[in-house]
């Protein structure tokens, strides 16, 4: 491993940090190393807060060192205003002389601009290094501003013989996963920003599908019930966490419901392209699928995944 390498992968470690809470924007990491010393550290914590370029220049004690230091950063550092200053002036001012990239940033408004940017100011600048661990860290962000759509997760459970669920009566859940494994689902949830459930799931198991087993955010509850006749005591609208209902027209008593919304459809035509449309406008990065043979092969459709 080269030295370069050692510390993007530490920039790698940093922005995983960012999981939770930093999309629709990616996952940065970034590091400040004076004499083969890390001075300065820092990730991309939450969307509209400072970068992760920005958070470990902020942690460097003595600015004097920045001179004679090189700036590690897992992405592109930004070349336009957002809800945040470019990121690429903020190292210019600070005199940084070499700047090493793990990846380009894809996202039209930068896409090679930061880089030229630090280069006309004289920056020594390095990209591609660890590039495809760098790119991995960012699929999310790619999927929803490339292709348009969130990245999308199917998950479900699966008896040894090859069953994913059994004859029962409603609202009595077919437990096939371990409290191990249930861990890791709620894991999950706390990584992605919204779940998907059809209609037969939501009345047999009558799920919350909230974060309750692993620290971080509750998701988007998102439900197809096209003719509204699942029952409002379900706990999808209980109102614990925000639900979004993709239906075909919404009487008006639906609509004083607490933290519950609702999304017409034309069920006529094909509606995965639509859903999908209305989680891109949301700006919903990350979707993850937890519904029952229907949903899945619905969604699986729209593969490739991710």
């Amino acid at each position: 491993m080269t030295k370069d390498e050692k510390y993007i992968r530490r920039c790698i470690q940093l922005a995983r940090n960012g999981l939770c809470n930093a999309a629709p924007n990616p996952m940065v990491g970034a590091v400040v190393v004076y004499r083969d010393r890390i001075i300065g550290e820092g990730y991309h914590a939450r969307c509209g807060e400072g970068h992760a370029e920005v958070n470990a220049l902020r942690s460097v004690r003595d600015e004097s060192l920045l001179k004679e230091a090189t700036l590690y950063v897992s992405l592109e550092p930004c070349s336009h205003y957002g809800k945040t200053p470019p990121c690429a002036d903020l190292i210019v001012s600070k005199g940084i002389p070499r700047v090493v990239v793990g990846c380009m940033d894809p996202f039209p408004l930068v896409a090679g601009r930061g880089i030229r940017k630090l280069e006309e100011a004289g920056i020594d600048v390095t990209v591609g290094v660890l590039e495809e661990e760098c790119r991995e860290l960012i699929r999310r962000f790619v999927t929803l501003n490339i292709r348009k759509r969130p990245y999308i997760t199917l998950k479900w459970a699966q008896s040894a013989d090859g069953f994913i669920d059994r004859l029962r009566q409603e609202g009595s859940p077919a437990v096939l996963s371990t409290p191990l494994t249930s861990m890791y689902v709620h894991k999950m949830r706390a990584e992605y920003k919204a779940i998907l459930v059809g209609r037969r799931t939501a009345l047999l198991d009558n799920p919350s599908l909230t974060t309750r087993n692993w620290y971080g955010p509750n998701p988007l509850r998102l439900v197809i019930d096209r003719k509204l006749t699942l029952p409002r005591e379900l706990k999808l609208f209980d109102g614990t966490a925000p639900t979004l209902v993709f239906t075909e027209e919404v009487p008006a008593e639906c609509l004083r419901q607490t933290n519950v919304d609702y999304q017409v459809l034309d069920f006529s035509q094909d509606i995965l392209p639509q859903i999908m449309q209305v989680l891109y406008e949301r700006k919903i990065q990350s979707l993850l699928v937890e519904g029952g043979r229907l949903s899945a092969s619905v969604v699986y459709r729209f593969r490739p995944l991710g």
